[in-house]
């Protein structure tokens, strides 16, 4: 008996870690994916992803055991040009019959000072996994005030090179170089 109870409690704890972060669920209405570009170097010209779907774990005792999964439709993109929008959905850009979403999956998650973390994952996207690492700030954790469910809220942006990823059509004169920002909104799953 003492044998049993010895193997179930150290199951039990070597798995603790795993459960140790809560599930959020991200507001959609509250987060963007934003992306920006030169063209010709004329103009930055900025567009957004309007569909994002996660799959987020988060620690606030200790955000470096947090993780994230994201997954975005990638037909959601949106420039405020409709024909400009058909066209990267298209062959020369996104491909979406072929590849319908852009996904980030955390690695690792590590402290980069006061509210800012350093995310570290792989991101697919035409078909292409690179690793990235995105700059993560903790804009607030706490009680949302209409809900009253734990909260919490980031800001993250990291560059990329499209080539990279095949969508690099037009490159250089339109930037190779591309800036994402996201800012997201969650509340703690029930």
């Amino acid at each position: 008996m003492f044998k049993r109870l010895a193997l179930a409690t150290l199951l039990a704890t070597a798995f603790l870690p795993a459960f140790a972060a809560d599930k959020y669920a991200i507001d959609p209405t509250h987060t963007q994916v934003e992306f920006t570009y030169s063209h010709f170097g004329f103009s930055n010209i900025t567009g957004r992803f309007d569909q994002v779907e996660s799959e987020f774990y988060f620690d606030p005792a200790d955000p470096t055991q947090s993780s994230v999964k994201v997954t975005i439709p990638v037909a959601s993109i949106s420039t405020g040009v409709a024909k400009l929008d058909e066209h990267l959905q298209g062959a020369d850009f996104f491909d979406v019959a072929q590849f319908p979403t852009a996904t980030f999956t955390s690695t690792g998650v590590t402290a980069a000072g006061e509210g800012k973390l350093k995310v570290a994952g792989d991101l697919t996207i035409h078909g292409v996994t690179r690793p990235v690492v995105m700059d993560v700030v903790i804009n607030k954790v706490g009680t949302h005030p209409m809900t009253q469910a734990n909260a919490a809220g980031f800001d993250a942006s990291f560059d990329i090179k499209r080539s990279e990823f095949g969508v690099g059509g037009y490159a250089p004169a339109v930037s190779d170089e591309v800036r994402i920002e996201i800012t997201v909104e969650a509340q703690q799953a029930k």
